[in-house]
């Protein structure tokens, strides 16, 4: 059965109907959120019995928005792996180190969470097909699950996209349009041609179920953690669906007595060249306005006009958290950091958040000995490396092979 209760306007506080198709609040235009009858939800499962479920982001089918006997749209996504960092915490000096590594979801990113259940219940209320603007992750990820359900998809990207990403879009037969200027010129495309075609806006917190999606993060952590919080959560943020998924996991696991204690200081983390949570951050600014000439390599944090900027910023401050944005070159050093101590390669905008608890530790924002999660949204294979040394060419003779082989490894 179904444990929605309603949906919920964020700001304004008004209640929708759950059972329609549904963008962003009637009243005022502002981001909804799913609610739950969570008594209910505490009275029909169990931790224990939740445990003997398979792993996978419907483990936790009772606090998403599924209705009784829906079948999701799935490639398998969720139940990805989190990984202590032992050698990258001796490295920074901390203490105690994790990572999500989100990914090794199907579609490469944490995008398969929040794009798999938008398709899943915007399909089951009517959707026809989908239009959606993204940097890179989402626009693959859409398309592939349009794909497994047999709906058409439509993917706006701007120009200098990873051409990985475009691929993945394009090879799961989306129709793929290239634009001049950001996500947000391109969102502005979709918002026209969307109700034109008569399909979906699967744009970022525009809908109220991409956040459910993401949310399963914060629960997946909570299991895995033994039903504890970490003391310090850094997110990297381009549209925040999982920066405000997460507590919002833990805010219901809290309501249902399964968790206690504080939330996590939460820290957006962004790139110096697109940094809008971070300005309005610091300004003390009640919610985000539009980023300049938005410039950065990891595609993901390209984002200079996020929708949900005042949910954002309501969590940072409410967690005691705050936003730290990074350098191009700290990225991509940060990159080639954890490949080389823990052998992840992890997409640019994951070791952004490396670079960022190195800012972080040095000016006592996060102790040396806090508990501290990262959360890896892709992985880096989608994405042009940072700069490597050249592979060393082997010739000659038997002798001078393993003579070059000697000097190269210092042997």
């Amino acid at each position: 059965m179904s444990f929605v209760s309603h949906v919920e306007c964020t700001v304004c506080g008004a209640r929708h109907d759950g059972k329609r198709l549904l963008t962003v609040c009637e009243q005022c235009g502002q981001m909804l959120a799913v609610r739950y009858d969570l008594a209910r939800v505490n009275a029909a499962v169990t931790k224990e019995a939740l445990a003997q479920r398979p792993h996978g982001m419907y483990r936790f089918r009772e606090l998403t928005p599924l209705d009784d006997g829906e079948e999701p749209v799935t490639l398998g996504e969720g139940g990805t792996p989190l990984l202590a960092l032992p050698r990258l915490a001796a490295h920074l000096g901390m203490r105690r180190l994790w990572a999500k590594d989100e990914g090794q979801n199907p579609t490469g990113s944490f995008k398969a969470r929040g794009l798999g259940m938008a398709i899943t219940r915007s399909r089951t209320l009517g959707a026809r097909g989908f239009a959606i603007p993204s940097a890179g992750n989402a626009g693959g990820a859409a398309a592939a699950y349009a794909a497994r359900c047999g709906l058409p998809c439509a993917v706006v990207v701007p120009r200098g996209t990873p051409a990985a990403a475009v691929a993945e879009a394009l090879i799961a037969g989306a129709h793929v349009f290239t634009i001049e200027g950001s996500i947000a010129t391109a969102g502005k495309v979709v918002g026209q041609v969307a109700p034109q075609l008569g399909w979906f806006d699967l744009s970022t917190l525009k809908e109220p179920y991409r956040l459910e999606g993401k949310k399963t993060i914060g629960l997946e952590l909570a299991a895995e953690l033994g039903w504890r919080m970490p003391d310090v959560l850094l997110y990297p943020t381009g549209g925040g669906t999982g920066l405000v998924g997460i507590p919002k996991a833990y805010e219901e696991l809290r309501a249902m007595g399964w968790l206690s204690g504080p939330l996590p200081r939460v820290f957006a983390v962004q790139a110096e060249g697109c940094a809008p949570v971070v300005r309005a951050f610091a300004e003390g600014a009640e919610t985000t306005t539009a980023w300049e000439d938005p410039t950065t390599h990891a595609a993901g944090l390209r984002v200079p006009s996020p929708f949900a900027g005042r949910q954002m910023l309501r969590v940072l401050r409410d967690t005691r958290g705050g936003a730290v944005a990074v350098s191009e070159d700290a990225i991509r050093d940060a990159q080639r950091l954890v490949a080389r101590v823990e052998g992840i390669w992890t997409a640019p905008e994951s070791a952004a958040l490396v670079a960022a608890l190195t800012v972080l530790r040095d000016r006592g924002d996060v102790a040396r000995d806090a508990e501290v999660m990262l959360v890896f949204t892709g992985i880096g294979f989608k994405y042009e490396p940072p700069p490597l040394a050249p592979p060393i060419a082997l010739a000659g003779s038997d002798e001078e092979i393993l003579a070059q082989v000697r000097r190269a490894v210092g042997a």
